[in-house]
């Protein structure tokens, strides 16, 4: 059956609803020695899903009158606990403490619904408001102090993101949380927090579109821990290992963001810790493991800078030599060397 059909069918019905629910029989009952009328089953429902101080808190929100209806609702609390309309009262303070501008308060009332009302029409509107309150504190704005929007709030984003995994866990708006915890991160220049987290990301959800700018940015957080030739040089030796993947799985990406330069500049200053290493075994009697360490450099990154600066150094180390079990061995460095 076409969709316009279907359509003229249910059109075709609504007179027919109509005349039947205007000749439905009136039901009368005994209420106080006198027969009255029934209340209508559509009207009592009605009268339970409404609220007029709830109505009305509701208005003053669409006017941005946020800290009259903030005040009202703080009233209804106290007398209605048992109302069917009590995750409703939450959602609307939930919403007039994020107008008025305290995101801590009004992510917290979300909370309580949350947890209280798991069946509640408001859920899903809950957990999107609590990303929209974690979202703007992670782009600056501030806590309030005495009424004053003052405190840095990015820590409390950060856990108000994850407890919204925890709320939603395989939905989109876990993913997004992650997703959006780890740009902070990155953003921040918390590059170890930064790599970790693009990291569980991707094992999270590899089927993501996201995957290759996720990869990218991975690679890019491992880079920038990298402090020079004196330290560990695992987190730039993983880069290099994801910029080489990203290549491989991503060439136009890689091609826009110049990967092949960065693998270059990263050869470079891996060529320089093994220089730095070398020098160090030399100057301190070491020539056995300087040896190692030069030839090693010249294997690896035969076109760096370091290279030339290795094989120089390489002809006046001492050669290996063949031991009859098929070791190898070194003579002893002169003194000139």
């Amino acid at each position: 059956m076409g969709w316009s059909r279907l359509f003229a069918i249910i059109l075709s019905l609504a007179p027919a609803i109509s005349f039947a629910e205007a000749i439905a029989p009136e039901t009368w009952e005994l209420r106080d020695g006198r027969w009255q009328r029934a209340a209508d089953a559509s009207t009592t429902a009605q009268q339970v899903a409404n609220d007029p101080l709830l109505d009305a808190a509701e208005r003053l929100i669409a006017q941005k009158s946020y800290r009259s209806a903030a005040g009202d609702l703080k009233q209804w609390f106290k007398t209605n606990r048992a109302s069917s309309q009590y995750d409703r009262a939450l959602y609307l303070m939930a919403e007039a403490l994020q107008g008025y501008g305290d995101g801590v308060k009004s992510f917290y009332y979300c909370d309580q619904l949350i947890e209280e009302y798991p069946d509640s029409q408001y859920f899903a509107r809950a957990l999107e408001k609590q990303y929209t309150i974690a979202d703007r504190y992670l782009n600056g704005y501030k806590r309030r102090f005495l009424g004053v929007p003052l405190l840095d709030a990015g820590d409390e984003a950060v856990e108000m993101l994850f407890r919204i995994q925890q709320r939603s866990p395989g939905s989109t708006l876990a993913e997004r949380s992650l997703l959006r915890t780890a740009d902070f991160f990155f953003k921040d220049k918390q590059w170890d927090l930064a790599g970790d987290v693009y990291g569980v990301y991707l094992k999270s959800y590899p089927r993501s579109p996201n995957i290759p700018q996720v990869k990218l940015r991975r690679a890019y957080a491992n880079l920038f821990q990298f402090k020079g030739s004196k330290f560990d040089p695992t987190p730039v030796l993983d880069a290099r290992q994801q910029f080489a993947e990203l290549q491989q799985e991503s060439p136009d990406l890689a091609q826009s963001e110049d990967v092949a330069t960065l693998i270059e500049r990263i050869d470079r200053s891996l060529a320089g810790k093994l220089e730095y290493t070398a020098e160090f075994f030399q100057r301190t009697h070491q020539p056995k493991a300087a040896s190692y360490t030069w030839r090693d450099l010249a294997q690896r990154y035969p076109n760096s800078p370091q290279a030339d600066k290795a094989r120089a150094r390489i002809e006046r180390l001492p050669q290996p030599e063949i031991m009859p079990g098929g070791g190898a061995t070194t003579q002893p460095m002169s003194r000139a060397q």
